[in-house]
């Protein structure tokens, strides 16, 4: 899924390129672990990434204690990851984080499929903070303005939203929320109550961003 990911952002670059030479906002990836074996193997690492053609501006070989600060350092505005604790540390200092999907199967489409998901919110029990919010309404912002450089019927990014709890007017108000914030929603489940693991394999996302919409108003 990582591989896939990464050649997905990889080609998205491309088309903003070719949209405009002079294009500024893409997406630039940078690899940070705090494996100490695979650290001790960065040289392979790095060159694994070349050879199999992978787009890394940077990489950063931690421990499990600063992390965050090499991505606070390296001002990385999403952080991925499969590994809860490591996203729940890095969200409390600020650094919006999201899970990548543990599926095998690849999602159905060449798209880009970012699920945005209200509850099993990722926040320290004191709550948002203010470098919380402004990190996700920066980031929903840049992707919105990425999204807005295609057309409609053509464009590499896929914005899903999916709702637990809550009445259809609840799905409906993250849904404007959203949109106020420059994301238009491709697709959209409001599943009330009802579990949400039986559709994931429907949907597909290559990672879920999981916020408070509050979070996204002003």
């Amino acid at each position: 899924m990582a591989r896939k990911l990464l050649m997905l952002m990889h080609e998205m670059n491309e088309r903003l390129q070719q949209e405009s030479a002079k294009e500024l906002l893409q997406f630039d990836v940078v690899l940070i672990t705090t494996d100490s074996q695979q650290q001790q193997q960065s040289s392979s690492i790095i060159s694994s990434t070349k050879h199999h053609g992978l787009e890394i501006s940077r990489f950063c070989f931690a421990n499990e204690e600063d992390f965050v600060e090499s991505l606070q350092t390296n001002n990385v505005q999403l952080f991925l990851t499969s590994d809860k604790s490591e996203a729940s540390q890095a969200t409390q200092k600020g650094v919006l984080s999201a899970l990548l999907d543990h599926q095998e199967a690849s999602p159905p489409s060449d798209q880009l499929r970012i699920m945005f998901c209200e509850d099993a919110i990722i926040q320290p029990d004191t709550g948002p903070t203010p470098a919380n919010r402004e990190a996700i309404q920066g980031f929903a912002a840049q992707l919105g303005e990425i999204r807005r450089r295609f057309s409609l019927a053509d464009s590499p990014l896929c914005f899903i939203l999916v709702t637990a709890h809550g009445s259809k007017d609840s799905c409906a108000s993250s849904l404007l929320t959203l949109r106020s914030s420059g994301i238009s929603v491709d697709e959209a489940y409001c599943l009330a109550g009802a579990p949400r693991d039986p559709i994931m394999p429907l949907l597909q996302p290559h990672f879920t961003i999981r916020i408070s919409f509050s979070d996204l108003e002003e």
